[in-house]
């Protein structure tokens, strides 16, 4: 029986079907009595990963990237992308239909104030936007003189006639072995962070903490086990879960009973009206919250608090349980990569594996554990000029032969029940270029700036940032995208609220979890990354040291490709470094693989050549 895949490669959305669909919206909206209309890539939730039942974005434009705003006029149309996303947006779209925007150089509220005709009326769904993103469109049209009113109904909606339905995943209980704290406790934790805020109630809009609070986990969107759900809890009181019923087996409901009422999710906004007739205070938060959420408490009389939900940075510190699930989850992952990786060496020289059949045999690999429940995320496998485009995603149409002389680059990871992975690793098929090896070791001695820092409590990701661009920058180069993101335990490989970038104000606390991931692309011709996960912790005693400081513990567990290390260019702590996290790989990863694979891995773990 043929192996149902966790990733498929086909072209999920049609390029050239985007200029009838774009009339036809245009068509509704004039119906509407509308000359625009606004939508980002986003579900109620204001998900990374929505069901298919959301994609509205990728269904109008072809642009299957997982960050995207949609601004439709009746003369153009203009699609915002990240930098992450540049080259990918450009070849999945029509540019006879859609001018490509950066939105890292111009935000949409820029472009509206600067290019928005005034007397125009545009219309957004306020279940897709957060309130203060609805609020700074608002004002930028204003500014313009163009109005911007909510719609009742989603127009793209009603133009999608072949709109999936809405995911119907089981939610299944995430048991106690893995979550290390019983829900009952996490629910007296939040309702005191409740308190803390003044509220009488929150809303949890975030299906990744409605899963944490409640020990739950669902299959409703691809490579994260969530279950789209939102719930109430009161800082007193029971809390209610908002699910579809048909979601919940009957031992499910009988546990969730015991915890919490539980409702349709129909009746969220019936219980949030009344809510705000009593005059509650609520609290939203202002990531994911939508403003329709904002707009019908405050209408009914309610007042509305907007901040951070408190479970965001309570699910970001992992607890003794969640570390040791991570670490045994890593190591497992690990083993998984070394057979990868020797079986890659032994077939990529013969010119035969495409990149599609790459991510076969990875997904493979990881699945022989017996412990896999999903990869985290589309493998990006990324052959010579592929491997520059920083998320491509291959397809059949894409899928490139891997050649000789060609930098690979996979970047991977798997849902465990005790934890998530992420790896990208950069691997020289044949022999490398000079050029290949000198941007490699820059990055690399980027990578092993950020896994060697030392820094006080109270230290934020883009304070850190900087540590993985110096020697590119050097170089007079650098890369568009952070250093790093949060992971979660069983939960979404992109977890807030911290990160390492230039936008992470967020402190970094012991028992977090984030990557590790500087890189370079050249456009046309390769790109490099080096990620691993790496865990906050107390830094070792320092003598004299008048400051709690703490460090990084990598995590992850695989060799990085020796071939392509210039050691001239390093330090000598540079070498010691690689060399220390090899001896620990080898350590580690050799007592849980094949024989032919402790050999290769015993070889690639040696230490450096002396410069």
């Amino acid at each position: 029986m043929a192996t149902t895949r966790f990733q498929t490669f086909d072209e999920a959305a049609d390029p050239a079907a985007a200029p009838p669909r774009i009339a036809a919206l245009r068509t509704e909206l004039k119906r509407r009595g509308l000359d625009g209309f606004l939508l980002p890539r986003a579900d109620r939730h204001q998900n990374e990963y929505v069901p298919p039942a959301e994609e509205r974005l990728a269904f109008l434009t072809g642009f299957t990237g997982s960050a995207g705003f949609l601004i439709v006029l009746p003369d153009r149309a203009v699609l915002f992308t990240d930098g992450r996303y540049t080259l990918q947006a450009r070849e999945q779209t029509d540019p006879a239909v859609f001018t490509l925007v950066n939105s890292a150089e111009t935000a949409p509220t820029a472009w509206i104030e600067q290019n928005l005709a005034s007397g125009l009326t545009l219309g957004y769904d306020p279940w897709l936007h957060t309130a203060d993103s609805a609020e700074k469109l608002e004002k930028a049209c204003a500014k313009v003189g163009a109005r911007l009113v909510p719609v009742s109904a989603n127009p793209v909606d009603a133009i999608w006639d072949e709109r999936p339905a809405p995911p119907l995943g089981p939610i299944v209980l995430h048991d106690q072995r893995f979550a290390g704290e019983t829900s009952e406790d996490k629910l007296q934790r939040i309702a005191t962070e409740i308190a803390k805020q003044r509220a009488d109630s929150l809303v949890i809009s975030d299906p990744h903490n409605v899963a944490w609070a409640f020990n739950i986990r669902g299959s409703d969107v691809a490579h994260t086990p969530l279950p789209l759900a939102f719930a109430v809890v009161p800082k007193e009181g029971r809390p209610t879960l908002y699910a579809d019923g048909r979601k919940l087996s009957n031992a499910v409901r009988a546990q969730l009973s015991a915890l919490a009422e539980i409702r349709e999710p129909d009746a969220l906004l019936a219980d949030l009206e009344a809510l705000g007739k009593a005059k509650a205070t609520i609290l939203l938060d202002q990531a994911t919250a939508a403003h329709a959420l904002t707009k019908l408490v405050e209408a009914a009389g309610g007042k509305v608090v907007r901040a951070t939900d408190p479970i965001t940075a309570l699910k970001a510190v992992k607890n003794a349980t969640e570390i040791a699930g991570a670490r045994a989850a890593q190591a497992r992952d690990g083993a998984a990569m070394a057979r990868f990786l020797a079986w890659f060496d032994r077939e990529a020289p013969r010119g035969h594996l495409t990149e599609i059949a790459v991510v076969e045999a990875l997904e493979d690999f990881r699945r022989a554990s017996g412990l896999l429940k999903d990869i985290s995320f589309p493998s990006i496998s990324g052959a010579g000029p592929n491997g520059a485009i920083v998320h491509y995603r291959v397809t059949e149409r894409t899928n490139r032969r891997i050649a000789p002389g060609d930098l690979f680059l996979i970047d991977s990871g798997g849902q465990y029940e005790d934890g998530t992975t992420d790896i990208t690793r950069t691997i020289a098929v044949g022999t490398p270029t000079e050029e290949m090896r000198t941007r490699f070791t820059q990055v690399l001695r980027g990578h092993i700036a950020i896994a060697r820092a030392v820094f006080p409590d109270g230290i934020s990701g883009a304070q850190l940032d900087t540590l993985a661009r110096q020697f590119l920058w050097q170089a007079g180069v650098d890369f568009d995208h952070g250093t790093g993101h949060g992971v979660g335990s069983y939960l979404s490989v992109h977890e807030g609220p911290a990160r390492i970038s230039k936008l992470g104000a967020v402190p970094l606390k012991r028992g977090m979890i984030l990557s590790n991931e500087p890189g370079y692309y050249k456009e046309g011709a390769f790109g490099i990354r080096i990620e691993n996960l790496v865990l906050v912790v107390e830094a070792p005693p320092i003598p004299g040291a008048e400051k709690q400081m703490n460090a990084f513990e990598t995590i992850t567990l695989a060799p990085i490709d020796a071939r392509l290390i210039d050691v001239s260019q390093m330090t000598a702590e540079e070498t010691a470094w690689v060399d220390g996290y090899h001896a620990r790989v080898a350590e580690t990863i050799g007592p849980l693989v094949d024989n032919d694979t402790a050999n290769w891995l015993a070889a690639a773990t040696s230490p450096l050549p002396k410069p």
